[in-house]
């Protein structure tokens, strides 16, 4: 029975492969044999109640053979994955789309991508679980995190990163089902890798185990003997790519269709005589019964323990509320001139102290990018209960975990680092978007304020590659005033947010604002000018160069130039406005962009006739105010330059 119950994910995937005319069968056919055992005898779910809180998380890092994972989800029950879904693998509208892509309700746990963030990904699944277990208890919070990878995924450099941190956490709840098959697109492993991955992990403080990856005893054996282990264990299957047909353990197994042939042979080779997509009726209801194992087992949490997890978890309550009015009342009034890295310090501080369910960390920068405070409390092996994640120098890792723990949607998760660091996380924060689930990504010391230390370190065209990135909020906030603001927006979103901070003190900004929130339409006037009739500019400015503009303002003024200043936190919610009001923001006249970045990207709202002043090139080794007169950020040039235009 159980060679008949693996088959039957094969070949569902053989068929959603050959209709497809497009896909992998490397791992669909290698892995089928730990998959069902998988399954079939430890994963803890129940397809009527996808979004069980206390389930197991099951996690493809190898997105790539997501036909495997489909043909599971169907076979198992999940009403949202039908055999049409399959029929139409990787057609417009199936949900049986070409790599997994993050759909509780079919199953799905995550959007893994590319090679190495679905390890990472679960890493983070697993810190969530022992957050909430520290926070809720054992009755209510005790799942298992297992996640299938592959080769790929153990080389690429965010996997040791990921599995460092899971070992120096001893998350014992983690289980790595290693496709250990020796085969890569290019050929045997060894044409690009001599270590030792086994003793690599090890060295981590894992638990290592190797089995036959298609002996079911073998299998079942190894994972109880991981469950029983406190710390995390990756279990080194051996495996056939390709496992039954004729490209069994070659790297041509790994993509494409079965040629007629090909497929001849393996349905004979396999014993396999059904028709495409027919899963005689004896299999399918063996299937179905897996799927309905732990059906009581479910309903029973929720009558016992829904109440408790449903009563303790983030919320934008009235209590964080009250600490954003406090802290806007209290910048008002004193007016600070400090960089906004130390105004978002504040503000991570109070928030923290309301909620349990908000948690920070950073890759080894929590005081420089304010993600650490006085009321930070680190997590440890020991103890969970704490509120912040020291990642090490681990910024790749750090974007991925930060997804898994955030993919819950139980417990708000920010972390830190440097904006020059940004592009080390981008596939993640690519991933948090597309996922549309609520990470908080913190990157202080933008652009050339960061100073002496040089353009290495002086990220003049990362704002635009993260506004390039569809279904972000990337907030850059002006002053004291506007972090509060887009830290409130930030926690109020349910997607993903971007918060660049700066290292250089700035001026308070703001006279007014009371208790709206001036940042979440993206744009506001600032300064309107009181001559209406002959208002002739419009400077628009972010972040620390909105101090700029006011000078410009005021230069201007002195001459008889109306102009009005429009802060400009955030491009993507200003994007959302109705068009009379974003017409009305952005004015008829002379439009004139200020910013610490290359520009691209500005000539949307500044038409074709506008203005930018900003960076055009790598930063200088040098002060902020001498790369400033180098390229002409100053207020005096960027006035001449105006006066330049017939106005």
């Amino acid at each position: 029975m159980f060679k008949s119950l693996t088959n039957a994910i094969r070949f569902l995937s053989i068929f959603e492969v050959e209709n497809a005319n497009s896909g992998h069968l490397g791992m669909p056919l290698g892995m089928a044999d730990c998959l069902t055992v998988l399954f079939k005898n430890f994963l803890i779910f129940d397809p009527e109640n996808p979004q069980w809180p206390n389930r197991d998380r099951f996690i493809l890092s190898g997105g790539h053979g997501s036909a495997a994972l489909y043909a599971i989800l169907y076979l198992i029950g999940y009403k949202n994955m039908s055999l049409d879904d399959l029929k139409r693998f990787r057609k417009l509208g199936s949900r049986a789309t070409g790599h997994p892509e993050y759909d509780i309700e079919s199953g799905i746990e995550m959007t893994t991508g590319l090679l190495g963030q679905g390890f990472a990904n679960a890493v983070g699944m697993a810190i969530e679980e022992r957050l909430l277990n520290a926070r809720l208890g054992d009755e209510c919070i005790n799942h298992n995190t297992y996640v299938c990878v592959g080769d790929g995924d153990l080389m690429e450099g965010i996997s040791h990163e990921a599995s460092a941190i899971a070992g120096h956490l001893s998350l014992g709840r983690l289980i790595v089902l290693f496709d250990d098959n020796n085969i890569t697109i290019d050929g045997k492993v060894g044409v690009s890798s001599s270590e030792d991955t086994l003793k690599r992990y090890e060295a981590y403080g894992w638990q290592v185990l190797l089995v036959d990856g298609h002996c079911e005893k073998s299998i079942s054996q190894a994972i109880t003997d991981a469950q029983k282990d406190k710390r995390p264990s990756i279990i080194a299957c051996k495996t056939k790519i390709g496992f039954g047909s004729p490209r069994e353990n070659t790297p041509e197994a790994h993509g494409g269709p079965l040629t007629t042939q090909e497929l001849a042979a393996t349905k004979d080779k396999l014993n396999w005589p059904y028709a495409p997509f027919e899963i005689p009726e004896y299999i399918l209801k063996t299937w179905r019964v897996i799927g309905k194992r732990h059906h009581e087992t479910c309903e029973k949490w929720y009558k016992e323990q829904f109440e408790k997890y449903g009563s303790v978890e983030f919320e934008f309550s009235q209590e964080i509320a009250k600490v954003f009015h406090s802290e806007k009342k209290k910048y008002f009034l004193s007016r600070p001139f400090e960089a906004t890295r130390i105004s978002s310090k504040n503000i991570v501080e109070q928030i923290s102290q309301v909620s349990d369910f908000i948690v920070g960390g950073s890759a080894d920068l929590g005081n420089s990018t304010g993600c650490f405070t006085a009321k930070s409390q680190p997590i440890s092996k020991e103890n969970f209960s704490g509120n912040y994640i020291h990642y090490g120098v681990r910024e790749h890792a750090m974007g991925a975990i930060v997804n898994g723990i955030s993919a819950g949607k139980k417990i708000k998760c920010f972390t830190g680092t440097f904006l020059s660091f940004a592009d080390y996380m981008r596939p993640a924060i690519r991933m948090s978007a597309l996922m549309n689930i609520p990470s908080i990504f913190v990157f202080s010391h933008d652009s050339v304020g960061v100073g002496e230390d040089g353009p290495t370190h002086q990220p003049v065209e990362h704002l635009a590659t993260l506004r390039a990135i569809p279904n972000l909020n990337v907030f850059r906030p002006a002053d004291a005033m506007e972090t509060v603001e887009c830290w409130e927006c930030a926690l109020e979103s349910q997607g993903p947010s971007v918060v660049i901070l700066t290292r250089q003190n700035v001026i308070s900004i703001r006279f007014s604002g009371g208790r709206s929130n001036l940042c979440k339409k993206g744009a506001y006037t600032l300064y309107e000018d009181t001559s209406r009739r002959n208002l002739q500019v419009t400077l628009i400015a972010s972040g620390s160069e909105v101090a700029i503009a006011l000078e410009v303002k005021r230069m201007l003024n002195d001459m008889s130039i109306a102009a009005d200043l429009i802060s400009f936190p955030c491009w993507r919610l200003f994007d959302e406005q109705p068009e009379k009001f974003k017409e009305k923001i952005l004015g008829k006249h002379l439009r004139v962009g200020i910013e610490a970045s290359n520009g691209f990207g500005w000539d949307k709202y500044l038409g074709s006739n506008g203005l930018f002043f900003g960076i055009n090139n790598f930063g200088k080794s040098c002060s902020c105010s001498e790369n400033r007169k180098f390229f002409g950020l100053t207020s005096k040039n960027i006035c001449n330059e105006i006066l330049k235009r017939d106005l």
